[in-house]
């Protein structure tokens, strides 16, 4: 490597685990919404399932620094929901963190 050469900058990754709590009586849906780029976790047209009074970890790995939010709905019901909603649609205050390593708090997912 000759002085002044430049090397690509590349996205370091990190690793961030969601921990949400269904306190619902019914069961809810999960997706995880990169707002940095177009990912969806867990991908795939799956989504993550948390049966009443079901606490879940959802470890994932992302981008350092890449913003993250949830999108949570009962299932079969998509017009009750938490966080952006399905298909990341909706605005939302508090439903987002940043990928920088460890937990999130519990997010609680009540009527």
């Amino acid at each position: 490597m000759t002085a002044g050469t430049i090397l690509p900058t590349a996205a370091f990754a990190a690793d961030v685990t969601f921990v949400m709590k269904n306190s619902h009586p019914n069961a809810v849906e999960v997706e995880l919404y990169s707002q940095d780029r177009d990912h969806v976790w867990p991908g795939n047209g799956e989504v993550y399932i948390l049966d009443d009074g079901e606490t879940k970890t959802m470890p994932l790995s992302c981008n350092e620094g890449e913003k993250i939010c949830y999108g949570a709905w009962i299932s079969g019901d998509k017009e009750t929901y938490w966080g952006t909603g399905p298909g990341n649609k909706e605005t939302c205050e508090d439903c987002c963190y940043t990928c920088t390593g460890g937990e999130t708090e519990e997010v609680n997912l009540t009527e």
